[in-house]
């Protein structure tokens, strides 16, 4: 008899039971003293975007698993609350821009915040200072689902592609940079490890890793999209517009290729023609990055 397997949705990984959990987005502070992060190395999927100046925030995404501790957890935006509604997710974030408050006051996603359950939900570490130290668990995330009436299961399908055989046209690229300005401690570096066929992170010099248990952060996929993006008040809030498409560079199995991005039901999605591009099975990092200037991302083989 064969048993039966099931592909997690936003993985391409092998499962024995249906997934079924309704997918649970983070905001992740990625301040230099919010590092290292809890939760990171659990998360299907990472999207990593700029708030204001050069600073960088994380959305992570959990599907496959909950971790045990998920922070620190850091304020919304507009287009995070968008994102977290494209994914039908419960989004947890800790305080908002004016805009990202009226779209949750108006319910645009089911959203626990720390505002509300600040010493409840959301626990402050007395090992870092705020806004560094706001800090939930999974039971808390599960706890605070049903006590709103939240249903956390049946998970939208994000309709990604997956392939364990790499396409052809890449070029190699065993390492890869990623930055966002002139800020050394938002530049991301990748290394391919052909024995494992993952990627290594860095970001600031040092390997991502989870402060809980120090496991290291191991992708299959690294994405970088170009975004419009434009800055929308004095303290430099911005903008981005996930619906615009554009271009895009896809980092799988040590080759880089040369592509496009286009909104899929809100999500932001890498292309090979009218397709979504095939990914490799496993944990994918997604950069949003300015349009211009125009070389956020460098390799070499």
């Amino acid at each position: 008899m064969v048993d039966t397997t099931y592909t997690e949705p936003f993985t391409g990984l092998e499962a024995e039971e249906v997934p079924d959990m309704r997918p649970v987005i983070a905001t992740i502070n990625n301040h230099p003293k919010a590092r290292p992060q809890s939760g990171l190395s659990e998360a299907d999927v990472v999207y990593e975007m700029l708030a204001e100046g050069d600073i960088t925030r994380l959305l992570a995404l959990y599907q496959s698993e909950l971790p045990e501790s998920i922070g620190p957890v850091r304020s919304a935006r507009d287009y995070f609350v968008e994102l977290a509604a494209a994914h039908n997710a419960l989004y947890l974030a800790h305080g908002y821009s004016p805009d990202a408050e009226t779209l949750l006051e108006k319910g645009a996603v089911d959203n626990l915040n720390g505002m509300r359950y600040d010493g409840t939900l959301f626990k402050r570490s007395p090992d870092r200072v705020a806004p560094h130290n706001s800090y939930i668990t999974g039971d808390a995330v599960m706890e605070g689902a049903l006590d709103s009436g939240f249903r956390m299961d049946k998970p939208d399908s994000p309709d990604w592609t997956f392939d364990a055989s790499p396409p052809a046209g890449g070029e190699p690229a065993g390492e890869a940079e990623v930055t966002y300005g002139a800020d050394s401690n938002f530049v991301s570096r990748y290394a391919f490890d052909p024995a494992e066929s993952v990627y290594s992170r860095e970001s600031g010099g040092a390997e991502t890793a989870d402060l809980d248990d120090g496991e290291a952060v191991r992708l299959s996929n690294i994405l970088v999209l170009q975004v419009p993006h434009r800055t929308v008040d004095g303290k430099g809030r911005r903008a981005l517009d996930l619906e615009a498409g554009g271009s895009a560079l896809v980092f799988r199995d040590g080759n880089v290729y040369e592509t496009t991005w286009e909104s899929r039901g809100g999500i932001p999605t890498a292309m090979d023609g009218t397709e979504p591009f095939p990914l490799a099975p496993g944990k994918t990092w997604i950069h949003f990055v300015p349009e211009t200037p125009s070389q956020h991302a460098t390799h070499k083989p």
